[in-house]
């Protein structure tokens, strides 16, 4: 299935989209597992995932070998900063009272 060009706001809705998707399913879960679990399963998968990103784009394993310190330092950079932003944003719930 080809991918359609996309605006970044419409990019960025569609982040947005699958965000939620991914959020709902795991309260989902939490239903039945405890959320650390959820958690950990979450964390788990974008892992195993991002390690198949990289690897679907190199050509051989020599180039997935050279690829794996830079996919690394970017996925830890980005996971970094989106969990200091979230963080941040849950202070909202202890300001609400």
């Amino acid at each position: 299935m080809a991918v359609k060009e996309m605006t970044d706001e419409e990019l960025d809705a569609h982040f947005r989209e699958l965000v939620t998707l991914f959020i709902d399913q795991g309260n989902e879960l939490a239903k039945q597992s405890n959320p650390e679990n959820v958690s950990l399963a979450l964390l788990h998968a974008a892992s195993r995932y991002n390690a198949y990103v990289v690897a679907s784009h190199a050509e051989s394993l020599a180039q997935y070998e050279r690829d794996i310190t830079g996919a690394k330092s970017y996925f830890q950079a980005r996971y970094s900063e989106m969990l200091d932003e979230n963080l941040e944003d849950y202070k909202q719930v202890y300001n609400k009272g």
